[in-house]
Order: structure tokens, then C-alpha cells, then sequence
């Protein structure tokens, strides 16, 4: 087994194809058909079923194992230079798409100026779909709603976030600044599909109060939902950092009894993260330190929720 099997298999993985991988690669098909035959071989198994296209259940578990180990082979590269005082390499960051959009500008410019050799790469996603890409070796780090479900993955918090209420100017709470759960029962609100997390988080406070949440329409995703408010479409609940920006003239209101939500940075719990990894990890919680003193509905973890809030719910 060497590492060219192994890149022929996860290119395929990655393209879809032996011709395509073959054209990632720089390598004509013949190549890769023979690194992945040769690993084959040697396994005793097939690794990609012709007809179909597509990996086997041995295949996607070996090439699970493959991103691991070329992680491995771009954290030694890295750590070598960074003994030297030269952080170089990639560093690959997933993040949900809520705290993407204010966040990545701001480490982009933190890290283009520490480490200017850093090739940082973004992926935006829900928390369900960057766990797994970090578990197996796609990303190097992720920032996620907590508490994180896989357990082979470390998480630390980074901050707690206000869950408020989005309304437009002329509605009857408008004035209010902060209401009960309880005076939005029978409330019309745009709300997360059934089914989801935050929705569920959501209806167990309702109904903890004594409320019952009536949905104008259920959406599936929190940029859409803000999207629709800011068009006059309803009211919605809202994560500060989702309600921060075009919104304007909308009045955002406290909710006594709804949860804060807990975003954090999760790594993987085996291997070292490598020199870039370590270095973004640590711009990570500059900038958000920063963020927690400015930006509206941002907390420190470790401060107790306001009067009516309970803190800490993922």
C-alpha cells in the first residue's frame, strides 16, 4: 500500500470517476485503474464497484482512513516549518452558515495578516453536515451549534447567543423591547421545518411556558426565514447574528424563557491539529473575544444567562 493508491481511490471518491480523478490527478486513467486494482489486491476487496460508479461500503471506509492519513502527511510539512517561525499550508474550516457570514470576514483578515503563508479554505454547512467532514478528515476544524453529537470529536464553546424575536415596525409588540413566551401563543411566526433541532428547542420552551407556537410557514434554514421577514412576510425567532444584518428598521425584541444558543469550535479528538489548525484556532478565539464586547445578542459562555433565559442549550 502507498500513498499514490491511496490518492487514486480518494480522488475518485472526490470526482466521482476514474477518468475525473485521473484529470485531478494530472494522470491518465490507466494510472489510477492500476494504483486502485494494486490496493485491491492487497485488501482482498473490491473498492469501487464498476457498474455502479460509485465506492463500496470497503472503499468509503479506506478512503475515510486515506483523508486522515494525507492530513497527517500536510500536518508534518507544516509543524516542520512552523519550528522554524513560518506557519505555512492549509488549514480547511467548516462553519454553519449563520455565523459564516460575520465571521469568516474577520478571520480572513486576522490570519492574512499573522500568517500571510496560511491557505485558510471555508465550507459553510449545518451542524449535521460538518461533524461528519471533520470526523473523517474533509475539515480540520468546525464551528458548530453545541453540545456536538460524534463522539470521537473535542469541542470547547466560544459563545452563547441571544435566540430574539423579529418584528416589523408597525406590529403591536414592536414598543415592547422585551416580551414573555407566553404573548406569542397563537402568534403567526415564521419558524424552523419541524423536525429540526432549533425547532424542537423552540417548542419545548413554548411549552414550558405554556405557549403554542403557530407557524405561518415552516422553512428550512435561518437565512431564508430572515429573508422573508425583512420582506413583511411575519414575524420570526431569530439568532442575533442571523437578525444583525437586513433587517433595518425592524424591531428586535428580548424573549423571556427562550434559550441561548452554543456555538463552539469542535476538532478531532486523535492526532495533533497541525501548526495552521493551532494558529486558526487561536485567531478564532481572538476575534471572538473581540465580537463578545461588541456585537449585539454575542455572550461569553461562561456568563449566566439574563433573567428568564436559561443558558448553555445547544
Amino acid at each position: 500500500m502507498d500513498l499514490r493508491q491511496l490518492q487514486a481511490l480518494v480522488a475518485i471518491a472526490d470526482h466521482g470517476s476514474f477518468s475525473a480523478a485521473a484529470s485531478a490527478l494530472h494522470t491518465v486513467q490507466s494510472n489510477v485503474s492500476s494504483h486502485v486494482a494494486r490496493l485491491e489486491k492487497e485488501l482482498g476487496v473490491l473498492l469501487v464497484d464498476r457498474h455502479a460508479g460509485q465506492l463500496t461500503e470497503e472503499g468509503q471506509a479506506v478512503v475515510e482512513r486515506a483523508r486522515r492519513i494525507a492530513g497527517e502527511l500536510d500536518a508534518i510539512v507544516a509543524d516542520v516549518a512552523a519550528l522554524s517561525h513560518d506557519v505555512s499550508g492549509p488549514v480547511r474550516i467548516g462553519i454553519i452558515a449563520t455565523t459564516a457570514r460575520w465571521l469568516t470576514p474577520k478571520l480572513l483578515e486576522r490570519l492574512s495578516a499573522v500568517h500571510p503563508n496560511v491557505h485558510l479554505v471555508v465550507g459553510e454547512g449545518t451542524s449535521s453536515m460538518l461533524e461528519p467532514q471533520l470526523a473523517s478528515g474533509v475539515l480540520d476544524v468546525a464551528v458548530v451549534n453545541l453540545p456536538r453529537t460524534a463522539p470521537d470529536l473535542a469541542e470547547r464553546p466560544l459563545f452563547d447567543e441571544d435566540l430574539i424575536l423579529v418584528v416589523p415596525p408597525d406590529h403591536p409588540l414592536a414598543g415592547r423591547g422585551r416580551v414573555e413566551l407566553a404573548d406569542l401563543d397563537g402568534l403567526e411566526l415564521l419558524l424552523p421545518a419541524g423536525g429540526s433541532t432549533f425547532r424542537q428547542e423552540l417548542d419545548d420552551a413554548a411549552s414550558e411556558a405554556g405557549a403554542r407556537l403557530v407557524p405561518r410557514a415552516e422553512l428550512d434554514g435561518l437565512r431564508l426565514m430572515a429573508s422573508l421577514t425583512a420582506r413583511g412576510m411575519g414575524p420570526s425567532i431569530l439568532p442575533a447574528t442571523t437578525a444583525a444584518e437586513g433587517l433595518d428598521g425592524f424591531a428586535r425584541l428580548t424573549v423571556g424563557g427562550l434559550p441561548r444558543r452554543r456555538i463552539g469550535a469542535v476538532i478531532r479528538r486523535r492526532g495533533r491539529p497541525s501548526a495552521p489548525a493551532r494558529a486558526l484556532l487561536e485567531i478564532l478565539d481572538r476575534v471572538v473575544a473581540e465580537q463578545i464586547h461588541t456585537a449585539y445578542g454575542i455572550h461569553d459562555p461562561a456568563t449566566p444567562a439574563h433573567d428568564g433565559q436559561r443558558s448553555g442549550v445547544g
